[in-house]
């Protein structure tokens, strides 16, 4: 890595400068101005940046794709500063590899443009009616699709759902704007395009089909078949730690020379398994190392239950008891020795092998991610949106566990671990700052539960039937009692010795 430099030297990401970058940096080797778009991609966070602009970047070092170039969008009030950030540096990137063995950066420069950032969504909306724009993606996080979590089916009640479809020219989110793109682009005649989830859900290409034909449907019912005969919303596996960049981040990357205002660090592993399902074509993602598959399922569920179910486990105790990243609480042996435990006993026996791994091997392998001291990755960045990542990474093993006959007591404890940390305090007596988009509601809940843990499993919305069943209820009850009598560590050492 690069000694440390003086604010002087440092080199001012941008096309002008690059050839001033440090040579231990890898930088594009292809005409940057002889890109052109091919690709919207909406919610331009740290993971888009460090998996699929990466992998895009990757073919075009090999002179492909170079009519794939990305368009950067986003429909939040905070997507106009990232704009501004990303503008300012001619969209390129900074991508620093944290391997335990030496870190190594390179700067990645698929991405091209970002449109403006408006109430009404007219640029964007505009942005994805252009007929060379030919596939929309999006990070938009687990809990962005309107999705019922007790029933898995659309949110047509949420306030941004009526909004849009009252307001069908003027939408206010991602879904709505690409529904009146698509009825541009049909109304022209230019033909539809694909919409590719990149986001942690299982079946998420079916799950954004539902949300857009769903949100269609209730304004323009022909143009929801239209979309729903004519476009395509392939399913596919992402993977890749990628932790928010602060301070230290950014001066990560002054130690390569370079000043960069939105660095992306990542861990040295990727995975990103798609299904062929392009209505307007695609990069040819496979030359760049991703999979291209028709069973993309059992590598979703392997990488849902294990390793963001796994996430689940550890964050919400770490964060009771203190514990600021994910590898400190992979050092703490009690919390360690509950992921095994769990995912062992509880979680892996519902989970199909994949080609090259099977689940006992693949939880070595997250242990060892999970572990790497140079991912600074934060308990509450991970313990963030549990009504979103509980309903969709713990729960549907604790289903499988009971529609089995199996005893499923340790998840029984990781959800009364999470009730536990909604209560807002830890066990230092130091505050949980709200970490939920639904923490004015799990917050009090978490609280009468103390009392009461049936309230906190009649929170239907999130745990739909789980709470009528006796055992698992018996069992949550029996922990969440168990944590507040005698803390974090006593209960899980006492799950560990039964």
């Amino acid at each position: 890595m690069a000694d440390a430099m003086n604010k002087t030297e440092l080199v001012k990401l941008s096309n002008a400068r690059l050839d001033e970058v440090p040579a231990a940096v890898s930088r594009p080797d292809y005409d940057r101005s002889a890109l052109t778009p091919g690709i919207v991609h909406i919610g331009l966070g740290n993971f888009h940046r460090a998996h699929q602009a990466w992998y895009l970047h990757r073919l075009m070092q090999q002179g492909a794709a170079l009519d794939w170039a990305i368009i950067g969008a986003g429909v939040r009030a905070p997507d106009a500063a990232q704009r501004e950030r990303l503008l300012a540096q001619d969209c390129l990137c900074t991508l620093i590899e944290l391997d335990p063995k030496g870190k190594s950066a390179e700067i990645t420069g698929s991405m091209i443009g970002f449109v403006p950032v408006q109430d009404g969504n007219g640029p964007l909306i505009a942005q994805m009616s252009d007929p060379a724009i030919r596939i929309v993606s999006l990070t938009v996080t687990e809990g962005g699709y309107y999705v019922d979590p007790a029933t898995g089916g659309f949110d047509a009640a949420h306030p941004d759902i009526l909004h849009d479809a009252a307001s069908p020219d003027t939408p206010r989110t991602a879904f709505g704007a690409m529904i009146a793109a698509l009825r541009a682009r049909r109304d022209a005649g230019t033909g539809p395009f694909t919409g590719q989830s990149c986001d942690n859900l299982q079946n998420n290409g079916a799950i954004l089909r539902q949300t857009v034909v769903s949100l269609a449907q209730m304004s323009d019912p022909d143009l929801a078949a239209w979309i729903d005969d004519n476009c395509t919303f392939p399913n596919s596996m992402v993977d890749c730690i990628v932790p928010a960049t602060g301070p230290s981040e950014i001066a990560l990357a002054h130690q390569f020379g370079i000043d960069d205002a939105a660095p992306v660090t990542h861990e040295n592993y990727r995975q990103w398994v798609i299904e062929d399902a392009f209505c307007a074509g695609r990069p040819a993602w496979e030359d760049a190392g991703a999979t291209i598959s028709d069973n993309v399922h059992d590598y979703e569920v392997m990488k849902i239950r294990i390793l963001n179910g796994g996430h689940q486990v550890i964050a919400d105790p770490a964060e009771i008891i203190g514990v600021e990243t994910i590898a400190g609480a992979m050092a703490h042996p009690v919390i360690r020795a509950f992921l095994r435990r769990v995912v062992t006993d509880e979680i892996a026996p519902h989970v199909k092998p994949v080609p090259g791994i099977d689940p006992l091997a693949y939880l070595d392998l997250i242990d060892g991610r999970f572990s790497n001291p140079e991912i600074r990755d934060t308990t509450r960045r991970v313990a963030f949106d549990g009504s979103s990542r509980h309903p969709g990474f713990i729960m549907p093993s604790i289903r499988d566990g009971l529609a089995a006959g199996k005893p499923v007591p340790g998840l029984a404890l990781v959800s009364a671990l999470w009730a536990r940390y909604c209560t807002g305090v830890r066990e230092d007596g130091s505050l949980v700052a709200p970490n939920d988009p639904n923490w004015e509601l799990l917050q009090p809940a978490a609280v009468k539960a103390m009392e009461n843990p049936a309230l906190w499993l009649g929170m239907r919305q999130f745990y739909g039937d789980l709470g009528d069943n006796a055992g698992f209820a018996k069992e949550f009850s029996g922990w969440l009692t168990a944590l507040h009598a005698d803390g974090v560590e006593a209960t899980l050492r006492f799950y560990l010795d039964s």
